[in-house]
């Protein structure tokens, strides 16, 4: 039943769609075309600007990785890791890490992926730790 229905769409419906395009004999007989000659020539230009860059998709230049780059530009440069600790009375827990490196799988809570980070960057950032005050 499909493969009957894909027949008749290129056996019968697609000549008949072709012969009915205002296509010039020439190349300079586009610039006299109207404007609904044009509209009813987009569908099968967008098919052929499609399949002629799905043609060519292969032999482009790929794009390259975006390479880590430095998060902490200016802050404490000359710390080794700058980590923020702030004591919060109404904290439930004892000790809350937040991410700053924005490369954690489980963002917003720190996952450790800044030690990663910092070794192929030579950044410096860490977590800011939240700790519970102790009264």
């Amino acid at each position: 039943m499909v493969l009957e229905t894909i027949a008749k769409i290129i056996k019968v419906q697609l000549p008949a769609y072709l012969k009915k395009l205002p296509l010039p004999e020439s190349i300079g007989g586009f610039a006299r075309l109207t404007v609904s000659e044009w509209l009813r020539l987009l569908p099968l230009l967008g098919i052929l600007a499609l399949l002629g860059y799905l043609t060519i998709r292969p032999f482009l230049p790929k794009k390259k990785k975006q390479r880590d780059s430095l998060i902490n530009l200016k802050i404490q440069k000359e710390n080794p890791k700058v980590v923020n600790e702030i004591d919060i009375e109404d904290l439930r827990s004892t000790n809350v890490c937040y991410c700053r490196c924005w490369r954690s799988k489980t963002f917003p809570v720190c996952d450790k992926s800044h030690i990663k980070h910092n070794e192929l960057t030579g950044d410096n950032v860490g977590p800011l730790i939240l700790k519970k005050k102790i009264l």
